[in-house]
C-alpha cells in the first residue's frame, strides 16, 4: 500500500540524496531537485501518482516564495523599476514570440502550432528566477529589481493568455478577460487603502506575540492568494501582492525572516511536481528543433533583453544580468499547451516537445545566472555594443578621492561616518539606487556601481586611493578590488580593509594583500570583551556607553537599519 506517508517520505528521502550528491559536485540544488522530480516521477519509480499532497505542497511553496519577495517590493520599488520593466517585459514578449514564431514555421510546425509555440517560449519562469535571486542575495540590486518587474509583467501577459484559451469555445472569452482585469485593479485599489491606512495599526497589535504576528502573515499571504485565484488571477500573482502591501510594515524584514524555512521546505515539492512531468514519448524526433529553440531561449532571449535596457541607457552589466534572467522557459508555458491539446488545437506530442525544451533551457539558464559574474567577465568585452556613451548608472567623477567605501550598508554606515570626521575628500559606491539616492540629497560623494566591474575600479583610479574599505561580503568581489588597488603598485598603495563571511576567506583575503579583514560576526564579541576590559564593574562607564549607543540606534532607525540581515 502506498499510503501518502510513504509517498512523501520516500520523495524527501530521494530529494535528499540527489542534493547531497550536487552539494557534493558543487552544482545548483535547484538542478538536483528537478532530477530527483523525475526520478520519482513515470519516467522512473512513478511515486507521486496523482498525489494530491505534494501538488498543494508545491503550491505552497510557490505562495511562501512570491510572498517573501513581495515583502522586498515596496511601492517605491515599483516605482523606481516600474518604466524599464514594463517597456523591456512588453518589448522582449514581442521580439521573443515574433521571432519564434517565424522560427517554428520554418521547422515546420503549421501556423497554429507556431503560435502557441511562439507564445509558449515567451515566457519565464519567475518562480525559479526569484529562487536563484534570493540564493545569490541579488534581488535588491539594481537588475534584480528590474528582472522581477519584467517577469511580473510576463506573468500577467501569461494569465491572459491562460484565460483566452481555457475560454477559447466560449463567446464571452475577451470580456472574461476584461472584467477579470477590472476586478484584480479593483481589489488592487481597495486592499491599497487597507494596507496604507488600517495595517499599521494591527501591526502593533499583533507585534506584540511573535506567534501572533506569524500567523496574521501565512492568513494574510494566503487570504490574498485566494481572493484573487477566485476572480481569475493565479496563486502567484495573489502571494505577491499580498507581500508588497506588507513591504510597507515596520516588521516586514522579521516576517519575511519567519517564513524563510517554510519557503524552503515548500519550494522544493514544486520544483520536483516540475521534474516528474518531463515524460517524453519520442524524443528523439523532437531533439533538433528542440536544441534549435533551446538556443534561442538561451542565446536569444538575453540578447533581446540586453538591446531593450542598453537603449534605456543602462549599463551593459545590468543588461547582461537582467537578460540571463529569461533564458528559460516558465511553468506557464507547459499549462499553456496543456490546455491548447484540451481543446483540440494541439497535437500530443507537442507537451513533450516543450517538455524537452523545458529541461533544456531550464537547467542551462540556472548554470548561467549562478555563475553570471563569472559569465560577464569573460564576456564584457564583447558587451560593449549593447551599451550607450551615456549610461544613466555610470558618472564617475573626475577628480581622484583618498578615501573610497564600497557598499554603505549597516556597516557602512559607521565607517561613513568615521570618514566624514577625518576629511572630505570620500566616495561611496553602492549597488542599492534608493541609498545612491539618499547619500546624494545628503550632499555625499556617491556613486551607482557595482565593486564587480573591473572597468569601473580602474576608471575610479582606486589604486591611487589612501583607504579602502569594502563591507560587501563576496570573496571574489573583495580579492577583485584588491588586484586593481595593487596592480603595478611597487611602494605606495592604498591601505584595504576589506570584509568576509568566514575565516578560510579572511586568510585568502589577506594573502591577496588586505591589512585588515573585517568577520561582521566576531566583531560584537570581541567589542564586548573589550569594554568589559576597561569598564570591569564600573556601572556609570557601562550607563556613558548606553547612551552614546542609544543615540547611534535612532540614527540608524531613521536610516532603516532597525532589524539585522537575515541572510
Amino acid at each position: 500500500m502506498w499510503t501518502p506517508f510513504i509517498q512523501f517520505s520516500l520523495i524527501i528521502l530521494i530529494a535528499f540524496g540527489i542534493s547531497l550528491i550536487m552539494r557534493f559536485l558543487k552544482q545548483p540544488l535547484i538542478i538536483g531537485y528537478i532530477f530527483a522530480g523525475i526520478i520519482v516521477g513515470p519516467l522512473c519509480l512513478n511515486l507521486i501518482r496523482e498525489s494530491e499532497t505534494i501538488s498543494v505542497f508545491a503550491e505552497m511553496g510557490i505562495a511562501f516564495l512570491l510572498f517573501i519577495v513581495g515583502l522586498r517590493l515596496s511601492p517605491k520599488v515599483i516605482k523606481e523599476v516600474g518604466k524599464v520593466s514594463l517597456i523591456t517585459g512588453i518589448g522582449q514578449i514581442f521580439f521573443t514570440s515574433l521571432i519564434g514564431y517565424f522560427i517554428s514555421l520554418a521547422l515546420g510546425f503549421s501556423p497554429i502550432t507556431s503560435v502557441f509555440i511562439a507564445i509558449a517560449l515567451t515566457f519565464s519562469s519567475t518562480i525559479i528566477i526569484m529562487k536563484l535571486l534570493s540564493d545569490k542575495d541579488d534581488l535588491e540590486k539594481l537588475y534584480g529589481k528590474i528582472s522581477i518587474g519584467f517577469l511580473l509583467v510576463q506573468d500577467l501577459v501569461a494569465i491572459i493568455a491562460l484565460i483566452i484559451v481555457s475560454s477559447f469555445a466560449k463567446t464571452s472569452g475577451i470580456k472574461f478577460v476584461v472584467f477579470a482585469l477590472i476586478q484584480g485593479i479593483g481589489l488592487v485599489l481597495v486592499l491599497g487603502l487597507i494596507s496604507h491606512y488600517f495595517l499599521p495599526k494591527l501591526n502593533r497589535f499583533f507585534a506584540k506575540s511573535h506567534e501572533l504576528l506569524f500567523l496574521f502573515s501565512i492568513a494574510w499571504g494566503f487570504g490574498l492568494a485566494f481572493l484573487f485565484l477566485k476572480i481569475g488571477f493565479s496563486i502567484e500573482i495573489g502571494a505577491l501582492i499580498a507581500g508588497i502591501l506588507l513591504a510597507i510594515s515596520p516588521y516586514s524584514y522579521e516576517i519575511s525572516s519567519k517564513m524563510k524555512p517554510l519557503r524552503d521546505f515548500f519550494i522544493i515539492f514544486f520544483f520536483i511536481i516540475l521534474g516528474s512531468q518531463m515524460v517524453f514519448d519520442n524524443p528523439y524526433s523532437l531533439l533538433i528543433p528542440a536544441l534549435v529553440f533551446s538556443l534561442f531561449i538561451l542565446i536569444g532571449n538575453p540578447l533581446i533583453v540586453m538591446v531593450l535596457m542598453g537603449r534605456l541607457k543602462y549599463s551593459k552589466k545590468t543588461g547582461f544580468l537582467a537578460g540571463l534572467t529569461v533564458a528559460q522557459i516558465s511553468e506557464f508555458s507547459f499549462v499553456l499547451v496543456a490546455l491548447g491539446i484540451k481543446e483540440g488545437l494541439l497535437e500530443q506530442d507537442i507537451l513533450s516537445f516543450i517538455t524537452l525544451i523545458g529541461l533544456i533551457t531550464i537547467t542551462g539558464s540556472v548554470y548561467m545566472i549562478t555563475h553570471s559574474d563569472s559569465l560577464y567577465r569573460w564576456l564584457a568585452p564583447l558587451l560593449g555594443i549593447f551599451e550607450r556613451k551615456k549610461v544613466r548608472e555610470k558618472e564617475i567623477p573626475g577628480k581622484k578621492f583618498r578615501y573610497i567605501l564600497f557598499g554603505y550598508n549597516r556597516i557602512g554606515f559607521s565607517i561613513l561616518n568615521a570618514f566624514q570626521k577625518i576629511t572630505n575628500n570620500f566616495l561611496v559606491i553602492d549597488y542599492n539606487p534608493d541609498i545612491v539616492k539618499e547619500l546624494k540629497n545628503r550632499n555625499i560623494n556617491v556613486i551607482y556601481g557595482d565593486a564587480d566591474d573591473c572597468e569601473l575600479l580602474e576608471d575610479l583610479r582606486i589604486n591611487k586611493a589612501d583607504l579602502i574599505v569594502s563591507t560587501i561580503p563576496d570573496k571574489e568581489t573583495n580579492l577583485l578590488i584588491a588586484k586593481v588597488a595593487i596592480e603595478n603598485q611597487e611602494e605606495k598603495r592604498p591601505i584595504l580593509i576589506l570584509t568576509a563571511r568566514q575565516i578560510s576567506d579572511a586568510f585568502e583575503l589577506y594573502k591577496a594583500g588586505a591589512d585588515y579583514v573585517i568577520l561582521p560576526h566576531f566583531l560584537g564579541g570581541e567589542y564586548v570583551a573589550d569594554l568589559i576590559k576597561r569598564a570591569k564593574n564600573n556601572r556609570a562607564f557601562y550607563l556613558r556607553e548606553k547612551d552614546v549607543e542609544l543615540e547611534i540606534l535612532r540614527e540608524r532607525i531613521k536610516k532603516g537599519h532597525e532589524h539585522p540581515s537575515t541572510k
